[in-house]
């Protein structure tokens, strides 16, 4: 093992893992944290700006019940406790190198990527590589693994099947008075009932009043029974508050309860990706501030503090990396991508299309059920209904609230693509149009899910030795490295934005 100065190395160490922390903070919120948004901001139910701003605050609320997810980026997918603390900081800093770029990248070619699924593979490739097999945590590493797979099938099968009952009910008159006043209020008071129950039930189960609240209500009569009467209290609500608006709200339900479910979908992604980002940095800062040795590695892992006030900071970063450019192409690019408009502007590879091809020729291309293509008054174009707004987020938030509440740090971005794909199928979005290239981009995205983990388990891996082995050196020409491939990617991405996005990308005409 090298004879490291421990002073310098740890502090030098801490120092670089800080400044990565907010560097990750901003490339989260190029890309994951701007899936936040694409639902309420596709539907033009709110401008880009007011949704960021929004979801931002949502998510500062939901990173401060983030303490079980925590626990496991920081010390629940390998072992810290059995290792030196030059080995556990090597590898919480090499996953920021890697990361960084990671989101770079993919932001900078539109493509949505999960920043836990990323982080989590980097912990595992990082560990792998310095501390060996039998340090990862395996059966935690597969919990998560299978977790991410699980949501993603539920978020869509789940849109799929409630986008087409509701669509069956609604069909393309979301905002025609006696359409809305039938169905409206058992379709919004639906929706209200299951982020209810998701979000405040099983994402915020450990807060103690809503212990206390769960205690009188469901333990006592059983969840079937008390989500049944929130169901019918909130549809009599709706109706009476239908009645006594006139003719104002039935134009506005759906969009409300679309802006709820992003709320809801920001505060459960402060839950799980904004606390993933975070802890590796986190947890550097607090090995530096102990000054202990090896023997006392166990205690820190187990007791690194996590003040609010950094939470605070890193979701104020992630706001502003959700302002950038970059974050407007990733949003651009999964709008379109399950667009109900027959021309999109979007790339895919040939051999993408070659598939979605063959899948669409399977069918009979069905007549669309999504309601015709349409502009605002300003000539901005519908790319969903409000209806459609509202399933994407809500799926999504129950979804992640839930897997919040168990511990388990799933993907937002996966889920809200595949709440997208899913809810768009239900509308038989691929039937006309780019269908090919649409599905085919779909592909694509899909593919390179599979591939980051295997990227960035090899790169954390090769990184998290190299700052081991050669200490302050290290750092520096991974910092270099970090660099260099950051501007590789910036060369790259942005001459294939003016290749294949011939359309002008400004800050409200994103689409």
């Amino acid at each position: 093992m090298p004879d490291f100065p421990m002073p310098s190395f740890i502090a030098i160490a801490a120092c670089v893992g800080i400044a990565m922390l907010i560097w990750d903070c901003l490339e989260v919120g190029r890309n994951d944290a701007a899936n936040l948004v694409n639902a309420v901001f596709g539907a033009r139910v709110l401008s880009r700006h007011k949704a960021v701003m929004i979801a931002a605050v949502a998510v500062i609320l939901g990173a401060t019940f983030s303490a079980p997810v925590m626990e496991t980026a920081r010390k629940g997918i390998f072992d810290p406790t059995v290792l030196t603390i030059e080995k556990a900081i090597s590898i919480y800093i090499a996953v920021y190198f890697v990361d960084t770029v990671l989101l770079y990248g993919f932001s900078g070619f539109g493509m949505p990527v999960s920043t836990t699924a990323c982080l989590v593979f980097e912990l595992v490739g990082a560990a792998l590589f310095l501390a060996g097999p039998e340090n990862v945590q395996w059966p935690k590493v597969m919990k998560v693994l299978s977790g991410i797979i699980l949501s993603i099938v539920i978020s869509g099968i789940g849109s799929f099947l409630i986008m087409r009952v509701f669509r069956g009910a609604i069909r393309d008159k979301s905002k025609d008075r006696a359409t809305v006043f039938l169905h409206g209020p058992w379709i919004s008071g639906a929706m209200l009932t299951w982020l209810t129950w998701f979000l405040v039930f099983k994402g915020l189960k450990n807060v103690s009043f809503v212990k206390d609240l769960k205690a009188l209500t469901f333990d006592v009569h059983g969840p079937v029974l008390v989500l049944f009467f929130i169901w019918a209290g909130m549809t009599a609500l709706l109706s009476v508050a239908l009645i006594l608006s006139r003719q104002r709200l039935n134009q506005y339900l759906f969009s409300a309860t679309a802006v709820l479910g992003m709320i809801c979908l920001a505060f459960a992604f402060g839950q799980n990706d904004l606390a993933n980002a975070a802890s590796p940095g986190l947890a550097s800062l607090a090995l530096w501030q102990s000054g202990s040795g090896p023997t006392d590695l166990a205690d820190i892992a187990s007791k690194i503090p996590i003040p609010i006030w950094a939470l605070f900071g890193c979701g104020l970063l992630m706001a502003l990396g959700m302002f950038s450019d970059y974050a407007q192409r990733v949003t651009r690019a999964a709008i379109n991508t399950g667009s109900q408009f027959d021309q999109v502007t979007l790339y895919a590879p040939g051999w993408c299309k070659a598939i979605a091809r063959g899948i669409i020729r399977v069918g009979e291309r069905p007549q669309s059920l999504a309601p015709e293509p349409s502009l605002t008054s300003t000539g901005k174009k519908v790319h969903y209904d409000a209806l459609r707004a509202s399933v994407i987020t809500g799926v999504s938030a129950g979804v992640i609230a839930y897997a919040s509440g168990q511990g388990i740090p799933v993907s937002t971005t996966y889920v809200a693509f595949a709440a997208v794909l899913g809810s768009g199928a239900a509308d038989r979005i691929f039937s006309r149009g780019d269908a090919d290239t649409k599905m085919g981009r779909a592909i694509w995205v899909v593919t390179c899910w599979f591939l980051a983990p295997v990227v960035a388990i090899l790169a954390a891996g090769t990184v998290a030795r190299i700052v081991f082995h050669l200490s302050a050196v290290g750092i520096i020409i991974c910092i270099l490295l970090n660099l260099g491939v950051r501007y590789l990617f910036k060369r790259r991405s942005d001459r294939h934005e003016q290749m294949h996005h011939v359309e002008p990308a400004t800050k409200e005409e994103g689409i």
